[in-house]
């Protein structure tokens, strides 16, 4: 048994907003999936999408708080020219830059949405000529060996690297973008304003799945959700995530 991540919740004031940001720019579309926004491929929505982790854009009357979220997209780009053209497009669609600490050296941009979560537009990198556009989700963590032990057992995703400073870990089936966890100073002081939901694969059974995880270190969140048909969990570091029940 294992799972899969099925997207990227994103939680916002402007649901619509936001996700009409994302889809512009991942070049993506944004439907309407009841209360929340899912941004994904253009040419019809296909949920869980067999290659891609979309964005799952789900209101909330709580504004994000100055503290940088934990988790954050990489968005891959193939050419300077490519770069800078994705930069300027982003800007006129409401992003702003930001400082996180990344000094003025480096080689990508630092940008927020319009809701200020964080993002960066990568220089072109050949790890990530075939990902798509969003080219690695990053979590912040202290431990990435932990993690990599952690989530190496909770998904069915590759393992590629696992030093002091990250983990690295990608689809077994070699498309997508990567998840990468990335050894991060200063502890959360805020809820994740950014999480993955995970999706048990047909014929595997969701309690069983969070039994698993629990066994492995995950702990229940309570965040007032109620009765409801997904499960939110945290991992060993407090990061957390929901289990979603197969539709």
């Amino acid at each position: 048994m294992a799972l899969g991540p099925a997207h990227l919740n994103i939680k916002a004031l402007d649901a619509s907003a936001v996700g009409r940001f994302w889809a512009e720019a991942l070049g993506w579309s944004a439907y309407s999936a009841g209360v929340s926004t899912y941004v994904g491929p253009a040419g019809g929505l296909v949920w869980p999408d067999p290659v891609v982790v979309g964005i799952d854009v789900v209101p909330v009357p709580e504004p994000k708080t100055a503290t940088k979220n934990r988790v954050h997209l990489d968005l891959a780009t193939t050419s300077a020219a490519h770069q800078a053209e994705l930069i300027a497009r982003l800007k006129d669609g409401g992003a702003r830059p930001v400082d996180v600490g990344q000094g003025g050296d480096v080689p990508w941009t630092v940008l927020a949405d319009p809701e200020g979560n964080e993002f960066c537009v990568l220089e072109p990198r050949e790890i990530h000529r075939d990902t798509g556009p969003i080219a690695v989700m990053v979590v912040d963590c202290a431990d990435p060996r932990a993690m990599a032990r952690f989530w190496g057992e909770a998904l069915d995703w590759t393992l590629h690297e696992v030093t002091d400073e990250h983990a690295l870990f990608r689809s077994p089936k070699g498309v997508g973008p990567y998840l990468e966890f990335l050894r991060t100073p200063g502890a959360r002081t805020v809820p994740d304003r950014i999480h993955l939901d995970l999706l048990p694969y047909p014929g595997d059974d969701k309690e069983a799945e969070v039994s698993r995880l629990r066994a492995l270190g995950a702990t229940d969140l309570d965040l007032g959700q109620g009765d409801v048909p997904w499960t939110c969990l945290t991992d060993p570091e407090g990061h957390e995530f929901c289990v979603l029940a197969p539709s």
